[in-house]
This record gives structure tokens, C-alpha cells and sequence, in this order.
């Protein structure tokens, strides 16, 4: 294809052949030529103008034409005839001529404008490049001829013209692809050029003094903007050393480059040295750098080094750049040098120049960028010059140069901080906190304009965190982060004023460092809490270091331990400064000093410690004790002297204490100094003891030019001539000794430093101290977005921050202040949730919820209004349920803040309807989902209070009819538009707090939480008190109660946390409560509830929630009574839930109690009997455990003479069908259990079943027959139908005496008491007496066989007597006499037949079958007869055969038989 390939170096183009690209190429460089072409007429043209120049012309000599106009005319004739590509030609050829007529001092200024425009035109046109032959030669001549450019001044306008041109020619040179050809001095001179005219221009016109300006800003731009593509200037250096030597010409002398070194005995390299003064007059001859071929100092090494000559005309790179930023850098000086005298012309000295060079200084370090620091010389230029120029204009009075200042630094900051640690600290120490505030007397600007610079510092993410790691956590830097944050929070405050512009400056960074934090939290490193740091052992603490300052594994650990011990440190320095010995014995104690102390450790202490009290300090290092000198010199040896000049050395000594007055502690604290300054500096002394002299020297000059009582003064000559022939036997150099003198008497040695944390000034001595220091202090940790040392700082600044923030939106009257303290308040409360600060949160809440005005018991009529017209208030309030829900795990005591501001919207009516219910119903709702309300709907309703109406209704939706009802009584002022629009946004207030969700998402709060909510609402709710409460207590007690509820039934899984504070408070309202009341009736029925609801889960709490119900037997009776009903109910609904989760006898106890105490209960009766029947008739429910108390309790019911008589034989059925369970038990307990556990079973068994009969018993004996008789046979039943429980004999004996005797006998004594309540008592008699020998017979066999057989059967018999003979009314009773008898005849009968009572002995030993006749014979004397009528037979007819006998036996055994039979059958009968 036919393009253009352009190689790399000169090189011919390989044309191919193609008709299009050879035109194209044809018509670009036709195009050139006729540029250039008309170029050349437009200078001839403008040179024919001129007299000169035209009047030889039209003479027609052509030998007399100038060679000028020659050059131009030969230039016209070869254009076109060049056939070459233009990047093959000279670019000299065609610029020559016009750079000849630039040179000419001939020509005027209209012909050299107008050939400096034809330069600039040519350079725009793109034909140079790096590619085009002999380029680097052509730009070189195109700079030397502009910057030796002469012309003669016709008028001020046109000398203008011409000074613009150059500049426009020279930025394009600039600009151009062909600049980077341009050598280190051409650049150079380009920039001079630029200045010179800059100054030139302060007496010219408004437009050329801003042409220049920027034509030079561009430059430095253009050539900074090339450092990033430069290669390091050590290797710049190595190679051009060995590159090929170009031949140096047409270099102006004016323009060679050298260093100068000011201060006589300072080595500091060339580039340190002060610059000599720039000259502003109207000369043009001024140079960047002046040169002096001799550097004065004994510095080495590269840095000590010139730039080279031919490094000079290499192409341009960091040496010009050096030059450049070294001479900008100079441009601060110029106050110092010029001083402040008349101005000599129109730039202003003492803002105008500084603020220029700040401008440009900017410019190169935004573009040169990090890439800076691969440059030494560029660096140290930064690190030491250009940072002491800014601190000293940093303290300038002009508010544009501070701010100037404060870019700059901001922008070294972002690029090189890891390479100014030190300068930055005494930037701010210095700088931005001393001007700042108002009592280092800066004024309202300079504050103003300190502050806007901290707060942009403050919005760089990381610029706290590295503060607060490479400064606060070095014990030989300033807590740079505390007093910033510190600065910051007490700015923000107006004290006793107005909120101003600065107040929300200082809010606005300090949300700035709380907002980097909370951003910071979501990127990892939180969870990893460092625990404390302690110090195990002794090691030296100025010796601490760190194995990695770039991995946080490491220096995370490590800044932390350093700050632990720099508080440590401070600690100790005031226990020191109460008393010294206590203060070194603390430090020993924290191992920060060792056991047995060392001079080392203590001079460290001395001289790393802040804060210490100098005078003490000064007393110890003079003392002459052994330890104390040792000290003193360990002390020296802590300073770096090396290349100081001795006053500066003196001063900086003599700052770390106060010099003492005795004599003697001087001469120790001096020869200590100057045997360590001697062995670092020994360049001009001979010895240490020439130190020691002029130390001392030094001292007495201070005090006698500083003293004012001294009223003669020490002369220059004085001080030389005192000094003679100190230094070895010889004289110091004059030079040297005069330089001392007036350093001593510009500016005073302070033996009495200041005392104090106060932010001192920069002064020369402390800034050589500051790069002495630079070069060996810890590198510049780098923090990355993590919250590594977060939870430190937030700590130390949280305190301060909220109460900044508080006060500013405490007096702020915008919404958007509002909106930023609001930002700061959550940001705030995400870091210290984050980082577990409770304290802090709590104190967050505490501060927010004062300003809901929530608090406020007011006394404004319509608080609703109030707070729906409050933008803060309600802002307040979103804030604080924000807080609450999104960070209510770590809230502690503020929950009791938020449940005030809860208690206050209630009572307000404010609250949705349901917010305790919603929570306590919240884990139902899956079951019912039409269950809950949900908030939204509660709070569509408009609400307000009607206007004029004092009485108030509860209730959204009450309030809103009273509100729009037009039709009452009582006349009612409409609500204006304002109102309502208040109470809209109030209600939209409340709905954004989502109230609800604190209680109905408490299951998810950590347990602390949780467990200071719960005693948050039982101290909100008070204390109940016996008698009346106001019904507003009340309702508040009742709300908090419904609350405690339902986060309790929310967190049933963590009920043991809650479950005593709950139950002492149900306790205490329960026991305090007299009369029924809302307060009572919630207790007791949350609990029951509790109860219902946690029974299925909490097994093992079974036990504690039962026995927590016996707190409803004991409420007052009248409260009982009252709500009796609805108790049982509950009760009923929790056994029939839960009966398979009781299980303890205890809690069986309870529930039956609460039964037992309905059956006497009108309305509760029903339902108590109701839960009783479902346990006795569930087989299931029945157990061991709650088996007596059942059957106690349907024994209650059967006595309770409440309802239909018919519930009272349904309880006696209930009684009577348990035997069933007591036999399934007994079998069961056979089949399953050992030998041993079925005994035991098997007489509790008997107990239980014992108790069912004693309690048959006792209804038995009830007024009513039905019951009475009922109770009767459900006892037979009981007694009789046993036979598959093995019942013990002395069970049966028990049962005998305890209920069937008792019974009888009761009942004997009732039916003789004529008592009118008891009608038909004989047939109740009649059904005993039977039951009474049915049991007899039924258990005669196993009766028998007791020892007390006879006194039981003679107990039997007794009744049987007393009831044929008793009397109902006055009359015996014919079914008694007709029954007992026959009753007796076949017990007789049944006796006999079983061989129980049988004649054993006839000679009267037979006890029972005499005692039997003797007690029948008295109820029927005839029945012996009856039953043996045989007996008298037996015993005539005795000696009578066998066989005859034996028949008769026989037959009487048969009669006997059927009598027995037909008695028993009777017995079962009756």
C-alpha cells in the first residue's frame, strides 16, 4: 500500500507507488511553501514601511540592499524549488532569515513582531518534529534568537506587541512535538525569559501582565507534565557521564547554572542553599540562578554535586527541572531579601510575587505527581526549601497566599506524604493550629481559611487514619489527629454567639472523618477487635519497631502498642511532675523504665516525653549526683549536632529544658553539650573545650543582649575580642564568630522554654532539627480503606464529636444543617455500633432524644401541632427509631431515653393502635393471617385534637371525628389548612419511625439489649402504688406492661432472660393492686398468656411459669371477683393447650387451686368445671401427679352448692370413674416395673385412692339428697369395685375407721340433729348401712385374717345397733328396722358360711362369738336362732353317730349354704 512509514531516527521515505498518497504528499508540501511564502511578504512588506529599509529599495542598488532583506528575498527564490519531503530539509533554511531579523537590533518593533508572528506560524504547522532533520540545531537557534531578541522602542504599545510574540513563539517551541530536543539550558532560558518579562510587564498593561502570567504557568506546565516520562535523575546523571559530548555554542554566559550556600558552616547540598537575589530592574540581563563556580561547604556525594555542563545540553529533564523549581522556590525569599521597604515598582511584595510563585509551584507538583519522589534533588527541594517557604507564608496575614499555601500542601500531601511525615506534622502543628484559633491572634480570614483547608484535608479518606497512626502513635511526633479532632469539635460550637459560616465549616469536617469511618466499616477488619495492649516486660520504648510498615498484620499491632505506650509516657510525665521519684517508680511499674534504672532509659524519657515539666527536668540533668550526670550525658547523646551550627545546636538543647541558675549545674549541663557537639561537628573547633567556651560564650552574649537591666550592650568586637585564642591555643575565623553574633542577637536563646502542649512557631533552629530528624524517623505508614485503628480513634474524638453536633443542631435554623448533623448523628451511631462503643450510643440517644422535644413536659396547648410545625423535632425523632432499630443490639440505659419519647407519643394518641399488640401477635400471625393490624392502616387517619375543645379522646380515629364533627353540642372551631398539614406531618413523621418494629423485632436484639429493654419499660412503668394512681399513670403502666408482654412472648427462646424481671414486676402490681383495675387485669392476664404461650416450648420452665400463676391466688378478693370469669377461661384454654406439658406436682397444684376456688364462682363455676372434666375424663391427663388434687377439686365442684345439683353428680361420677385409672396404674406398674418400683407404685396408689374415698366421704354428708345419695354409691362404687388394686390390709382398716365409721357415725349425728336443711335422711341411711355391710362381706375373707378382726366386726355391729335404733324426728324409721336386721341376718349368714364365726371353744374363750350374740341379741334377739338352729341340736344330740350326724351336718351345711348365698345376694342388693 501506498502510505508513509515514518522509521524512527532520520531516515529517507519509502515512496511506494500510488498516484493518491504521492498527491496528498504533493499538496501538503505545495501548502508549506505558500505558507512560508507569505510569511516572507509579510515581513518585506512591513520592512518596506520603514525608511530605512524602503528608501534602499526604491534606489534600485541592488548592492545596497541590507543583508536582511537579501536572505528573506534568496529564501523566496528556493522554496519552490525544494522537490525533497519538508522533514528532510533543514528547518534552518527557511527559519534563518526570520530568526535574523528577531536578532537584528536594527529592525523596529512592528518588523520584529511581525517575524516573531511568522515563527509562531511556521512551529504551528506541524512540519518539525523529532523526525525532521537537524531538529534539535534549529530549535536551539529558534530559542537563542528569541530570548537575545533586540529591537529598537518606537511606543509603548508596539514594545508590547513584541513582548507577547515572544512569549506566544516561546510556548509554542514549547508545545511543540520537537520540544523534547530542546536542552536542559535552553528550557532554562525559555522560563527566565518568560520571568523577565513577567517583571518587565508590572509597568505595562493590564492584558500583558496577565499574558505573561499564564504563558508562564503553561510553560511550567508543559515541562512538569513531562516528569513522569523522565528517567531517575541518579541514572540521568551515570549516563551522562558516558554519553557522547555535543559542541556547547551560542550559550549566553548569563544563563550557566551553579548553587550558592549562604550560612557559613553549613554543608547542606547547592540545591539547600538560599538563591541570591533576583534583580526586578529594567535590565533584562537577570539569570535564574547566579552562578558561583566555588560552592562553599564541605558537603559530598551527589547531592553536593552541580548539575554538570554538558548534563545541561542533554535533552531536557530533571536538571532544568531542579533549576526551575529551585528558582520558584527562591521567588519566596524575596521579602526576606528586598525587605519591606517603598516599592520600587508596580508588583506587590508582599502578596502579589509569593502568590505567583505558589501558583506555579502548584502547577509542577500536580503534574509532576508522585513521579517526584524517583527524583532526589526535585525531593529535597520539597522536603526542606519549598516546606520552609510554606510555613512561613503559611502564617502570612493574606488570606489568598494561605490559601495557596494550603493547596499546595494538599496536594504534597496526596502525592508525596509517605515522604514529608514530619514536615506535614509541623505544618499543622504550626500552621493550620495555630491560625485556626483565635487566641494565637489570627484574624476571622486567616481562621476561616485554616479551617477550609483542615476540612479538605478531612474529606481525603485516609488522611486521619495515617495522622492518627504515623503522629499520634509516635512518641516523638505531637497528637496531631486529637488536637485536629479537637479543633474541629470546639470550632463547631458557638460559644455564647450566633451559628456562623465557620461553625458549620468545622461540622462539615468533622462529619467528614466520622463518615470516612462508618464508609470504612463494611470493609472488612471490624470483626478482628484487637483486645488491649499491655506491657509484659521491659523493653526500651525508643527502641520499638516494626517488622513490616506495610502489612497491617504488622503495624496495626505495632502503632497501637506505641500509642499505648506514649499514653503510658503521658501518664507518667504528671505523675513526675507532681513528685519525680513517684513518677519514675509509676513507669517502672508499667514497664515502660526498668527495674533498676538506667541513665539511658531515663535520658529517653527526658527527652521523648511530652508535657513534662521543664524546670523539674533542668534540676535533675544538673544535679550533681553520679546517676543524674550519667543521665545528662545519655541526654546529649539523644541530639543529632551533625553539620549544625552551634548556636542552632545550643538552641535546640536548651528547648528540651530550663537551663538551671547555678553555675555549676551550667558548667555540667554545658560540657555534656559540648563534648556530643564536638564529636558530631568538629569542622571548625579544635577541641571540646573550645566548645565549652563558646558554649558558654554564647550564653553570657544571649544574656546580655536579652536582658533589659543590662543597659551597656556587648559590641561585635567585643564578643571577637572575648573569644581570642579559645579554639586550641588559636583564633576562631571571624567570619564564623561574627555570623554567631548577630544570629544570638536577632533572635534570642530562650533558656526558659515555653511550658506546656501549646503550638510553637517554626524558628530556623527547630526546621534544621525537623530534616535532621526526617532522615531517620519510622517510614510513612500508608493505611488502605480498612477500619484498622478506627475503634482507637473513634474513641478518642467520639465524646467531643456528638456534643458538637448536638450544639450545632441544638442553634441551627436550615434543614440542610439539620440533614448534615442527622448524617453525622447515624454515622456516629454505625461506628459505634460497629465497634461495640455502647457507652456512646447510649450517650447518642440521650443527646438525640432531647431534642423530639418529646421530652418536654410543655405546657403548649396543642403539643400535636407543635411537633408537626418542628422539622428539628421531627428529624430528632426519625433519627432516634432509626437508631433504635438499626442499632438496638448495642443500645443500653438510652432505651430508657427512647421509651420516654414511646410513653410521650402515647400519650399523645400519636402511637398506631396496635403497637403492643402487633408485637405480642406478631409470631400468631402465621396461624391467622387476618390476625394483626398493620400499622399503616391505624395511621391513615388524620389525628388531631378538635380545636377549643379541652377534653380529649384516646385514639386516632376518636380524634379525628372529633376533628370533623359538625353536629354536636358544643360549638368547634374549624382546622386551618396549616393545622391539618401539621398533622400530616406528624403522622408521616411517626409512620417513618416504625415504632412497632423495637418490640416485634426483640428477637433478634443481642441479650444485653434485650435485657436493658425489658428493665427499660418496667422502670418506665414505675413502681405500682397502693390506693389511687392517676389514671395517666395508669395508662402508662398498662402500655409499658402490654410491651414487656409482647417482647417477652416474642423471645420465648430467651425467656430465662427475661423471666425474673418480668415476674417480680406482674408480682408487684398483682400485690399491690386492692381494687380491679386495667393495670391488674393486664398482669394477670398476661401472665396467663405467657403462660399459654411459652408452656409448649420451655419444658424445663415449665415449673417456674406454673408457679408464677399462684400469683392470681394472690389477688385481692375484690380484684378476684371481679375478673374470676375470664381467669378461668384463660385457665381452661391453657390446660386444654397444654396438659401434656404439665407434669410436675406443683404445677398441677396450681392449676387445680385455680379451679378449686371457681367452684364456688357463679360465672366461673362453668368454665372452671368444664377444664377439670377434660383432664378426668382424658386417661392421658390424668396422672400420678395431679391425681389427689383433681379429685380434691371435683370434690369442690360436687360440695358447690353453685349451679344445678345435676354438675355436682357429674363431679362425683368424675370421682368415682378415676378408680378405673388408679387400676390401669396398679396393673400397668405389674406388667412393666421391678419388684421395687411397683411397691412403691403401689402404695401411692393406695394414698391416692384412700384420698378419693376420704373425699367421697365428705360429700356424703351434702345438704342435698341427690348429691348426698349419689356421693353414697359413687363411694360403694370406689370401695368395692378395687379388685384389681392390691390394696394393702392396713389400708382397709384405715378406710374403715377414716371413712365408712366416720361416715356413719356423721350421718347417725346429722339425721339426730333435726336439721332442717337435710330431708329424707333415713333413705341416706338406709343406702349407708348397706354399703356398710356390702363392703363388710365383700372383704370378710381378707378381714379375717387381721389380728383386729374382732374390734372391726364389733365397730360394724355398733352401727348396725345405733342405726336400728336411731330416731329421724322424733320416730324410728320402718325401712332401717326392716333392713338392718335382714342385713345383719345375712352378714351372719356369709360369716358363718365362710367359717368365720364358727363356736371354737366352749368353755367361754371364744371372744368374737360372744361378743357377736351379745350385740345381736340386742338389735335381734332371735337372729341366732335363725342363723344356727342348729346349734342347740349339735350340742344335745352330741354323742350321737357318726353317719346321723353326719347327715344332719350335711343338711344343715345345704340350708346354711342357700342362706349365705341368698344373703349375699341380698348384701349386693341393698
Amino acid at each position: 500500500m501506498g502510505r508513509l512509514k515514518l522509521n524512527t531516527g532520520i531516515k529517507s521515505i519509502e515512496e511506494e507507488p500510488e498516484e493518491r498518497d504521492a498527491s496528498v504528499e504533493s499538496n501538503r508540501a505545495d501548502l508549506l511553501a505558500y505558507s512560508i511564502n507569505s510569511e516572507v511578504s509579510a515581513v518585506l512588506a512591513v520592512m518596506r514601511r520603514n525608511v530605512r529599509w524602503g528608501g534602499r529599495y526604491i534606489s534600485g542598488d541592488d548592492q545596497l540592499e541590507d543583508s536582511l532583506i537579501q536572505s528573506l528575498k534568496t529564501l523566496r527564490k528556493q522554496i519552490f524549488s525544494w522537490q525533497n519531503p519538508w522533514h528532510t530539509i533543514n528547518p534552518a533554511l527557511y527559519l534563518q532569515p526570520f530568526l535574523d531579523v528577531i536578532r537584528s537590533d536594527e529592525t523596529g518593533a512592528p518588523i520584529t513582531g511581525v517575524a516573531l508572528l511568522s515563527v509562531y506560524k511556521i512551529l504551528t504547522l506541524d512540519v518539525i518534529d523529532q523526525n525532521t532533520v537537524n531538529v534539535e540545531d534549529a530549535m536551539q537557534l529558534v530559542v537563542d534568537a528569541v530570548t537575545s531578541c533586540r529591537f529598537e522602542v518606537t511606543d509603548p504599545s508596539s514594545e508590547e506587541m513584541v513582548l507577547m510574540k515572544i512569549l506566544q513563539v516561546l510556548l509554542a517551541c514549547m508545545k511543540s512535538k520537537a520540544s523534547v530536543m530542546l536542552s536542559n539550558q535552553h528550557v532554562c532560558t525559555i522560563v527566565n525569559t518568560c520571568f523577565r518579562i513577567v517583571h518587565q510587564a508590572g509597568s505595562k498593561s493590564e492584558l500583558l501582565q496577565r499574558i505573561s502570567r499564564h504563558t508562564m504557568h503553561e510553560l511550567v506546565k508543559c515541562i512538569f507534565s513531562h516528569l513522569p516520562d523522565v528517567e531517575s535523575a541518579e541514572q540521568t546523571l551515570v549516563n551522562g557521564v558516558t554519553s557522547h559530548k555535543h559542541e556547547i555554542g551560542g550559550l549566553d554566559n548569563d544563563y550557566a547554572f551553579g548553587s550558592k550556600q549562604i550560612e557559613n558552616g553549613n554543608g547542606n547540598s547547592e540545591l539547600d542553599g538560599q538563591a541570591s537575589t533576583v534583580s526586578f530592574g529594567s535590565n533584562a540581563s537577570t539569570a535564574l540562578v547566579a552562578r558561583e563556580e566555588n560552592a562553599i561547604g564541605t558537603g559530598g556525594g551527589k547531592d553536593g554535586l552541580p548539575f554538570d555542563l554538558h548534563l545541561m545540553t542533554e535533552p531536557y529533564g530533571v536538571p532544568c527541572m531542579v533549576e526551575i523549581f529551585h528558582f520558584l522556590c527562591s521567588l519566596l525569599n524575596v521579602v526576606e531579601h528586598t525587605g519591606m521597604g517603598p516599592r520600587s515598582n508596580t508588583i506587590a511584595f508582599d502578596e502579589d510575587v509569593p502568590l505567583f510563585a505558589l501558583g506555579l509551584i502548584n502547577s509542577a507538583i500536580e503534574l509532576g505527581g508522585p513521579s517526584i519522589r524517583c527524583h532526589p534533588r526535585l525531593l529535597s527541594l520539597i522536603q526542606d526549601e519549598l516546606f520552609r517557604n510554606l510555613m512561613q507564608f503559611g502564617l502570612s496575614v493574606s488570606p489568598l497566599i494561605l490559601s495557596m499555601v494550603c493547596s499546595i500542601v494538599l496536594n504534597l500531601y496526596h502525592h508525596l506524604r509517605t515522604e514529608l511525615k514530619l514536615q506535614l506534622e509541623a505544618f499543622f502543628s504550626c500552621v493550620i493550629l495555630r491560625l485556626a484559633q483565635s487566641r494565637y491572634g489570627a484574624s476571622y480570614q486567616q481562621q476561616e481559611v485554616a479551617m477550609e483547608a483542615l476540612v479538605d484535608f478531612c474529606r481525603q479518606k485516609t488522611f486521619m487514619v495515617e495522622m492518627y497512626a504515623n503522629l499520634d502513635c509516635d512518641i516523638t511526633c505531637s497528637n496531631v489527629f486529637e488536637e485536629l479532632a479537637n479543633l474541629l469539635s470546639k470550632s463547631a460550637f458557638p460559644v455564647n454567639c450566633p451559628l456562623s459560616s465557620m461553625h458549620i465549616l468545622a461540622l462539615d469536617g468533622l462529619i467528614a472523618v466520622i463518615q470516612g469511618m462508618a464508609e470504612r466499616i463494611g470493609n472488612g477488619s471490624v470483626s478482628s477487635e484487637q483486645g488491649p495492649v499491655n506491657l509484659e516486660e521491659y523493653t526500651p520504648f525508643w527502641m520499638v519497631k516494626c517488622d513490616n510498615y506495610s502489612d497491617p498484620n504488622h503495624w496495626v499491632p505495632f502503632v497501637r502498642r506505641r500509642k499505648y505506650i506514649k499514653r503510658r509516657l503521658m501518664i507518667g510525665a504528671d505523675h513526675f511532675n507532681r513528685d519525680p521519684k513517684k513518677g519514675l517508680e509509676f513507669l517502672q511499674g508499667t514497664h515502660l523504665l526498668p527495674d533498676k534504672l538506667d541513665p539511658q532509659s531515663v535520658a529517653c524519657f527526658f527527652r521523648y516525653t511530652a508535657g513534662l515539666d521543664k524546670n523539674l527536668v533542668g534540676d535533675f540533668l544538673g544535679n550533681h549526683d553520679e546517676f543524674c550526670v550519667q543521665v545528662l550525658h545519655e541526654f546529649a547523646w539523644t541530639f543529632d549536632f551533625q553539620d549544625m551550627n552551634l548556636d542552632t545546636a545550643l538552641r535546640l538543647f536548651l528547648e528540651t529544658f530550663r537551663l538551671p541558675g547555678e553555675s555549676q549545674k551550667i558548667q555540667r549541663v554545658l560540657e555534656a553539650f559540648s563534648e556530643r557537639y564536638y564529636e558530631q561537628s568538629p569542622q571548625i573547633l579544635a577541641n571540646k573545650d573550645a566548645a565549652l567556651l563558646l558554649s558558654y560564650s554564647l550564653i553570657m552574649l544571649n544574656t546580655d543582649q536579652h536582658n533589659v537591666q543590662v543597659k551597656k550592650k556587648m559590641t561585635e568586637e567585643d564578643f571577637i575580642r572575648n573569644n581570642r585564642h579559645i579554639n586550641g591555643g588559636n583564633d576562631l575565623p571571624r567570619e564564623f564568630l561574627t555570623e554567631l553574633y548577630h544570629s544570638i542577637c536577632k533572635n534570642e536563646i530562650r533558656t526558659t522554654p515555653e511550658q506546656g502542649f501549646g503550638y510553637p512557631e517554626m524558628t530556623p533552629s527547630r526546621w534544621i532539627d525537623l530534616m535532621h530528624k526526617s532522615k531517620k524517623t519510622a517510614p510513612f505508614i500508608l493505611s488502605d480503606s480498612r477500619a484498622y485503628l478506627d475503634h482507637d480513634m473513634f474513641a478518642i474524638m467520639s465524646g467531643p464529636t456528638i456534643a458538637a453536633i448536638s450544639v450545632v443542631f441544638d442553634n441551627a435554623e436550615h434543614e440542610d444543617v439539620y440533614q448534615t448533623c442527622i448524617d453525622g448523628f447515624l454515622a456516629v451511631a454505625k461506628i459505634s455500633a460497629c465497634h461495640h462503643l455502647e457507652d456512646v450510643l447510649d450517650d447518642l440517644v440521650v443527646s438525640l432524644c432531647k431534642f423530639t422535644t418529646l421530652l418536654n413536659q410543655s405546657s403548649v396547648e396543642e403539643p400535636v401541632l407543635a411537633f408537626g410545625d418542628d422539622a428539628k423535632a421531627r428529624m430528632a425523632t426519625v433519627t432516634v427509631f432509626t437508631i433504635a432499630n438499626r442499632y438496638g443490639d448495642y443500645i443500653r440505659t438510652g432505651w430508657r431515653n427512647i421509651l420516654d419519647c414511646i410513653l410521650r407519643l402515647h400519650k399523645l394518641g400519636l402511637l398506631p393502635a396496635r403497637v403492643a399488640s402487633d408485637a405480642a401477635d406478631e409470631s400468631e400471625l402465621a396461624a391467622d393471617p387476618g390476625h394483626g393490624k398493620p400499622i399503616t392502616n391505624s395511621l391513615s387517619s388524620v389525628h388531631m385534637q378538635s380545636m377549643g375543645t379541652p377534653r380529649r379522646s384516646s385514639g386516632l380515629m376518636g380524634r379525628f371525628s372529633q376533628l370533623l364533627s359538625l353536629d354536636t353540642e358544643e360549638p368547634r372551631s374549624q382546622p386551618t389548612e396549616q393545622q391539618l398539614a401539621a398533622h400530616q406531618r406528624t403522622l408521616q413523621t411517626i409512620q417513618k419511625c416504625h415504632v412497632d418494629s423495637i418490640f416485634t423485632e426483640s428477637k433478634f436484639l443481642q441479650a444485653e439489649s434485650l435485657l436493658q429493654l425489658a428493665r427499660a419499660l418496667i422502670w418506665a412503668a414505675g413502681r405500682p402504688q397502693k390506693g389511687n394512681s392517676s389514671p395517666e399513670d395508669e395508662d402508662t403502666a398498662v402500655f409499658c406492661l402490654e410491651l414487656l408482654i409482647a417482647i417477652t412472648l416474642s423471645n420465648r427462646d430467651r425467656i430465662v432472660l427475661l423471666w425474673q424481671g418480668v415476674y417480680e414486676h406482674i408480682a408487684n402490681i398483682v400485690q399491690s393492686t386492692v381494687m380491679p383495675c386495667a393495670l391488674v387485669e393486664k398482669a394477670v392476664f398476661g401472665l396467663l398468656r405467657i403462660c399459654q404461650r411459652l408452656l409448649p416450648y420451655k419444658e424445663n420452665l415449665a415449673d417456674e411459669l406454673l408457679r408464677s400463676l399462684q400469683l392470681v391466688l394472690k389477688l385481692d378478693a375484690r380484684v378476684a371477683d371481679a375478673y374470676c370469669e375470664q381467669i378461668t377461661q384463660e385457665v381452661t384454654r391453657l390446660v386444654k393447650a397444654n396438659a401434656t406439658h404439665i407434669r410436675s406436682l406443683m404445677g398441677w397444684r396450681t392449676i387445680t387451686s385455680l379451679l378449686s376456688i371457681t367452684a364456688r364462682h357463679p360465672e366461673a363455676s362453668e368454665a372452671g368445671f368444664d377444664a377439670l372434666l377434660f383432664i378426668m375424663t382424658d386417661e392421658a391427663h390424668l396422672l400420678p401427679a395431679n391425681y389427689v388434687l383433681c379429685v380434691d377439686a371435683a370434690r369442690q365442684f360436687s360440695e358447690s352448692r353453685v349451679g344445678q345439683a345435676e354438675r355436682s353428680v357429674r363431679a362425683l361420677e368424675l370421682m368415682a370413674g378415676s378408680v378405673n385409672c388408679l387400676a390401669r396404674w396398679s396393673h400397668d406398674a405389674k406388667e412393666t416395673m421391678g419388684e421395687e418400683e411397683s411397691a412403691k407404685l403401689s402404695q401411692d396408689i393406695g394414698e391416692m385412692w384412700l384420698r378419693l374415698v376420704q373425699g367421697l366421704r365428705k360429700v356424703c354428708l351434702d345438704q342435698r339428697e341427690e348429691v348426698r345419695n349419689h356421693a353414697l354409691l359413687s363411694l360403694q362404687k370406689c370401695l368395692t369395685g378395687v379388685d384389681e388394686i392390691n390394696l394393702p390390709h392396713g389400708l382397709w382398716l384405715q378406710c374403715f375407721d377414716l371413712v365408712i365409721f366416720t361416715m356413719l357415725d356423721d350421718l347417725l349425728e346429722i339425721a339426730q340433729g333435726h336439721q332442717k336443711d337435710y330431708r329424707n335422711m333415713e333413705g341416706t341411711l338406709v343406702l349407708a348401712v348397706k354399703l356398710l355391710s356390702k363392703v363388710f362381706l365383700q372383704l370378710l375373707n381378707e378381714l379375717a385374717q387381721l389380728t383386729t378382726f374382732c374390734k372391726l366386726w364389733l365397730g360394724v355391729l355398733s352401727r348396725m345397733e345405733k342405726y336400728l335404733k336411731v330416731k329421724v324426728k322424733g320416730k324410728k324409721n320402718e325401712n332401717l328396722q326392716e333392713t338392718v336386721p335382714e342385713l345383719l341376718k345375712n352378714t351372719l349368714l356369709v360369716m358363718k358360711s365362710r367359717g368365720v364365726l364358727v363356736q371354737r371353744s366352749a368353755l367361754g374363750g371364744d371372744s368374737l362369738w360372744e361378743l357377736t350374740w351379745l350385740h345381736v341379741n340386742n338389735i335381734a334377739p332371735s337372729l341366732q336362732a335363725e342363723v344356727f338352729p342348729d346349734q342347740d341340736r349339735e350340742q344335745s344330740h352330741h354323742k350321737l353317730g357318726e353317719t346321723g350326724g353326719s347327715l344332719v351336718s350335711d343338711e344343715t351345711d345345704s340350708v346354711s349354704s342357700k342362706e349365705s348365698v341368698h344373703a349375699e345376694v341380698a348384701g349386693t342388693g341393698g
